[in-house]
């Protein structure tokens, strides 16, 4: 979209010298033959590229008013350049032999090392290194001001993890020139940036929505893949458990032999890998389940199999506690809590997401794909000591006051605030209240919205399910 005026570049040439201040010494000596373009000048030696790529790049107005594009660099950048940094076999160097250009080119090809193999599969590790390929980048310094190069958009979760994966894994806060900020906040070239870490501080799924690197984004998902496999083996144990007592099989007399045929079939290296794979929703319970019928064959135990499968009752539910960790999440659209009548959908490498019944997004996604889906899913009986997210809307006449009533009464009924947003009606006088409270089931949330129901300003109020 650039008319052939703006095109500054169509007459370029390159100027090779030998040592680096003679870089500075031909830009001086271009300057003062010829008018340089303002804002077109860079100065990538002092500030490399995220690849190692260096060069001072500058725009001049030429004979009759042409302009001309100029690269200075040495000889040494010149072959980086041209051949890569592939060229100077720097993965086989030892980094204390490295300057500081190469140490900054291998640790980059480093990180595209550890990005293949943290990636679950060939597609992610496309989708991550084409996001760095060609980073428009910024440059902010650390407080000890050594320089780090991120693409533009780079958030300090992107900077944390750039400075080191535990660094990023353990961050909860940061300082960005001395003021405390999110950590979803975007950085500048020029911003100094300080990460606030905590020892049992564990990465929030929500950063992969903001973060721009794709070693962020690698690191993230492979802290989130080994932080949840416990809670994961333990739901896929009691998937795959409910799917073959359905079938009539006992799950106490699976053999050794058994499991060892299945991971031969799978492709897993341990029963518990197997699990896994059905707790994160990679493997559906019931496919496995056959699979163990089938490998079951001509055992004792396959006859048993199959007089108890035309009797066997359905297997147990699916008992949510809210405490299993990453294996199980509970939908932001409907936000489902104690008491509601719930269902679960297997996500593929997410594990199970639950939603409420009558949730709409619920409704859509399985009509796409219903294998995945599970009906079978109940809230625990026992006392849950942990609180729900629960979505309310109120309608209030638009009077002084009326957020900080609504708020007291919120309080008033033991539960807190998590999230409100308003909308003005000028037309009517009054006000919409979108609201996050915190409850612990569905009789709590009714004590909620009773209380905040007997304001005289409240004209409406009514849970939101999707």
């Amino acid at each position: 979209h650039l008319s052939f005026s703006q095109v500054l570049d169509v007459y370029g040439f390159r100027v090779v010298v030998r040592t680096l201040p003679q870089c500075y010494l031909a830009l001086g000596t271009l300057h003062g033959l010829f008018k340089p373009v303002p804002g077109k000048f860079k100065d990538y030696i002092a500030i490399p590229k995220v690849n190692g790529y260096q060069s001072l790049h500058t725009t001049l107005i030429g004979p009759f008013g042409t302009p001309v594009e100029f690269q200075i660099r040495t000889e040494e950048m010149h072959r980086v350049a041209e051949s890569g940094v592939a060229a100077h076999w720097l993965y086989k160097i030892d980094d204390a032999s490295l300057n500081d250009l190469q140490q900054r080119t291998h640790s980059w090809m480093q990180s595209l090392v550890e990005m293949q193999h943290q990636s679950g599969d060939a597609a992610e590790f496309l989708e991550h290194v084409k996001i760095d390929l060609f980073p428009d980048a910024v440059y902010v310094f650390t407080p000890k001001s050594r320089i780090v190069s991120l693409p533009r958009g780079a958030t300090a979760v992107d900077f944390a993890y750039q400075i080191h994966t535990d660094v990023g894994n353990r961050a909860i806060g940061a300082r960005v020139n001395g003021v405390t900020v999110p950590l979803r906040s975007a950085l500048k070239s020029g911003d100094i940036v300080e990460i606030t870490t905590a020892p049992h501080s564990k990465p929030n799924p929500n950063w992969l929505t903001f973060v721009h690197t794709a070693k962020a984004r690698a690191e993230i998902r492979h802290a989130l893949r080994t932080t949840g496999l416990p809670e994961s083996i333990a739901l896929g144990e009691q998937l795959l458990r409910q799917a073959s007592v359905a079938l009539g099989i006992a799950w106490g007399k699976v053999e050794p032999a058994v499991w060892e045929r299945m991971m031969r079939e799978t492709g897993t290296h341990s029963r518990d890998e197997l699990l896994a794979d059905i707790g994160l929703g990679r493997r559906i319970a019931a496919v496995v389940a056959r699979r163990m019928l089938a490998a079951l064959e001509g055992t004792p135990a396959h006859g048993e199999a199959l007089a108890a499968a035309s009797r066997a009752p359905v297997g147990q539910s699916v008992i949510i506690h809210g405490t299993e960790g990453m294996a199980v999440q509970l939908a932001k659209c409907c936000c489902p809590i104690p008491g509601d009548q719930i269902a679960g959908h297997l996500r593929k490498g997410s594990g199970l997401m639950i939603h409420t019944t009558e949730c709409a997004t619920a409704r859509r996604l399985r009509a796409k794909d219903p294998e995945r889906w599970l009906d079978d899913v109940a809230w625990a009986d026992d006392d849950m000591q942990r609180v729900f997210d629960a979505r309310v809307l109120i309608t209030a006449r638009n009077e002084r006051g009326v957020l900080g009533h609504v708020a007291a009464e919120i309080t008033r009924s033991e539960s807190n605030i998590a999230k409100i947003s308003s909308q003005d009606e000028p037309e009517t006088g009054l006000v919409e209240l979108d609201i996050v409270v915190q409850v612990s089931g569905r009789v709590h949330l009714a004590s909620v919205m009773r209380h905040v129901k007997h304001l005289p300003a409240v004209v409406r109020i009514q849970r939101v399910k999707g």
